[in-house]
């Protein structure tokens, strides 16, 4: 059965129930990401979970505790003392991205009469896009950026329970569920510390937006965030986390990294044109007039996102979430990688919107299924090729090494991959390359130095 809107121009015609529009984004995960459980651990699973003795049993796990990501490490252990070995993580990983996927649509059609969507397909259509975009393969089939989308599972939450707490005969009650979420949303990984300004723009798209009003009915969000400062100077793990962060690079040379990082993320991932765990980004340390432009670019488009969130809440608002789900790895503090896919896991959302929301105001009824019907399908499609590159780790590194042909890392990593298949000229080969691109790569000589004849 399929239902029409009236109202406006947003003629999509969708499926009627909300129990089938569920079924359905649950479906789509399901094939997409069918052939994800059979990978092996990949780059940073050794050592996280597979070379990590904290997250192979309860006792090791409390034993280090308190320390970093406690809920994460939980995660971990469970699956690894389940005994289902990697096919338990990866069917964890499907399963938290299906339950994202459905939080995004409840979180758009809680906001739909704010962002003035009319439409009933737009949020089903938004959350298509996020479940079946090829850029959040790096958050569900590669095992520990499940960092990434455990903590979108409890800061979508959150939202979605500060969002419906007014129409509840107990607000505060689901404000407090809110609050907790949050909690829980840090202790799966630390970058959730954007969520008190999400909320604050879930409330600029509100009719009458006053900030006092927006800053009361968030405060228990700002006091677990002030909380969380105070964890990190006084939990030891924090400290050497975030000494590690400082010592990457400056903080001024990481804004300027990021320009070409949130370039990269916009015109590469985001465009679904490159999927690609290890970019090759140059550490940026002074201004160019390339960059310089790059800059400015970025800064108009969000200052046209702020000055949109009266006019066209559903574009502004788009754009305004993508940038503040990109601050916490985009911007001050400098990370080891300047850009990943899994950073666009929640930012995506924003894009979907706009996306979702365009095609239902500006193109016809059966234009607009037809379109976005068939974006979906290439989408997942992709997803599925993509997929298969984490079928084996060799596969993986070679995929890398195409995109990213002139970063010694990447070679390092490929040639120690196919010593591990047997496969040594073509490891030796893969070594001399990357200590070719970087000499000072240690590591790339001990490996060659190993299997030379």
């Amino acid at each position: 059965m399929l239902a029409t809107p009236t109202t406006g121009g947003d003629s999509f015609p969708v499926p009627a129930s909300p129990g089938v529009q569920r079924l359905l984004l649950i479906l789509v995960v399901a094939l997409a990401y069918a052939n994800a459980l059979g990978g092996p651990f990949q780059f940073d699973d050794w050592n996280v979970i597979a070379g990590n003795p904290a997250v192979h049993s309860w006792a090791t796990w409390w034993h280090f505790m308190p320390g970093i990501r406690p809920l994460l490490k939980a995660t971990y252990t469970a699956n690894w003392a389940s005994g289902f070995g990697t096919a338990g993580f990866h069917a964890v990983n499907v399963v938290l991205h299906a339950i994202n996927a459905l939080l995004v649509r409840e979180l758009i059609v809680a906001l739909a009469s704010r962002l003035g969507i009319s439409s009933p397909a737009v949020p089903l259509l938004a959350a298509l896009l996020f479940a079946l975009h090829p850029a959040q393969t790096e958050a569900v089939t590669y095992i520990s950026g499940r960092s990434v989308s455990l903590m979108a599972l409890f800061l979508l939450m959150s939202v979605w329970f500060h969002l419906t707490a007014e129409q509840r005969e107990s607000p505060w009650r689901w404000r407090a569920l809110s609050v907790i979420a949050f909690i829980l949303a840090l202790a799966a990984k630390e970058n959730a510390w954007a969520l008190p300004l999400a909320l604050v723009l879930c409330e600029a798209v509100r009719p009458g937006f006053r900030w006092g009003t927006a800053l009361r009915s968030t405060a228990g969000h700002w006091a677990v965030l002030v909380l969380l400062t105070v964890v990190v100077f006084c939990v030891p793990a924090f400290w050497r986390l975030l000494g590690n962060s400082l010592d990457t690079r400056s903080l001024g040379d990481n804004l300027l990294t990021q320009i070409d990082g949130i370039g990269y993320l916009v015109t590469q991932s985001l465009s679904g044109r490159v999927q690609n765990i290890d970019p090759d980004l140059p550490v940026r340390t002074v201004w160019t007039a390339g960059l310089a432009i790059k800059g400015a670019l970025l800064l108009a488009v969000l200052g046209a996102g702020i000055a949109l969130l009266r006019s066209r809440p559903w574009l502004g608002f788009g754009v305004v979430w993508f940038f503040v789900m990109l601050l916490p790895t985009n911007t001050i503090l400098p990370r080891t990688d300047i850009a990943n896919d899994r950073q666009l896991y929640l930012a995506l959302i924003g894009p979907a919107i706009i996306v979702a929301a365009a095609a239902s105001r500006w193109l016809s009824s059966r234009w607009s299924m037809v379109a976005m019907a068939a974006v979906c399908i290439a989408l997942g499609v992709t997803t599925f090729v993509r997929n298969q590159d984490y079928a084996s780790e060799t596969a993986l590194w070679r995929s890398t090494a195409r995109h990213s042909p002139a970063k010694g890392r990447v070679w390092n990593n490929l040639g120690y991959s196919l010593e591990r298949d047997g496969a040594l000229d073509e490891a030796r080969a893969a070594y001399r390359k990357a200590i070719d691109l970087d000499p000072a790569d240690f590591r790339a000589q001990m490996n060659l130095d190993r299997i030379a004849r």
